[in-house]
């Protein structure tokens, strides 16, 4: 008989034991050496009787299962009713296979239980006045269905037209200096053209600037009104013209939100 020398505490059943003998004979799984690893098994089995384990049971079950298997290694090969042989080990296959996956399983388990137990979180250290604050207005009910998706491409469309109404010959001439755009005086602006009209076109608003830097502080100047809660937009379906409406009946003058 083989010698093999095995610490009793390290399995955890029958099936544990099987895929130590078998990785340590490395033999294929799947063509077990029912002689060999029964020989190896049954030493083992002796070696649990003279230290009294206690749960010896489930390893005689085991026992008995091998060698009934090697016994009928020994007759005839047995044939389905497809004509292919029978192997006697297949049904231990596929038992030690899902025990395997099982183990690992388990395994990877427990590392990732080890890992996460070295991760360390940061507390919330918000000061009270930030985690306290709210906006005066909900951005959700002043925007309403509209995204500021939807805004940026009509902006970029508006600019894109722009850029098409340049004249290639004279753009050429020279350049004219303008007085930046005042963005106090915009939003005054904007406001005594909201008390006028009421509901306008965010697009026609845009158009009525006459360059670049304009449009771009008119459209700062409604972000600014939606942010105080004196205008709302709103769209009718996708892509379409943004519609405007002034809401309030008075213009608040610049050094109150500026």
């Amino acid at each position: 008989m083989s010698e093999i020398s095995i610490k009793l505490e390290t399995f955890e059943g029958p099936l544990d034991l099987l895929l130590h003998l078998i990785e340590k004979n490395k033999v294929n799984i799947y063509d077990i050496p029912i002689a060999l690893i029964t020989e190896q098994y049954m030493a083992y089995l002796k070696e649990m009787q003279e230290n009294h384990m206690d749960n010896m049971s489930e390893f005689l079950v085991m026992a008995a299962e091998l060698l009934r298997i090697k016994s009928a290694m020994l007759l005839p090969v047995e044939v389905d009713e497809n004509d292919e042989e029978v192997d006697p080990r297949a049904e231990l296959v596929q038992r030690l296979i899902e025990y395997k996956m099982f183990k690992y399983a388990s395994m990877e388990l427990k590392d990732r239980q080890l890992d996460a137990g070295k991760h360390l979180y940061k507390t919330e250290s918000l000061p009270k006045e930030v985690s306290a604050y709210k906006e005066e207005v909900a951005a959700e009910d002043v925007m309403k269905d509209i995204t500021l998706e939807q805004i940026t491409l009509i902006f970029n469309d508006i600019m894109r037209r722009q850029v098409n109404k340049i004249d290639p010959i004279r753009s050429k001439f020279g350049k004219i200096e303008k007085e930046e755009i005042n963005f106090k005086e915009k939003v005054i602006s904007i406001q005594e053209y909201g008390i006028k009209h009421r509901k306008f076109s965010f697009r026609k608003l845009l158009e009525n600037a006459g360059d670049k830097i304009e449009m771009i502080v008119t459209f700062l100047g409604i972000l600014e009104l939606i942010k105080m809660g004196r205008v709302v937009v709103q769209q009718v379906s996708t892509f379409s013209d943004i519609e405007i409406e002034f809401l309030a009946n008075d213009i608040v003058p610049v050094e109150q939100y500026v």
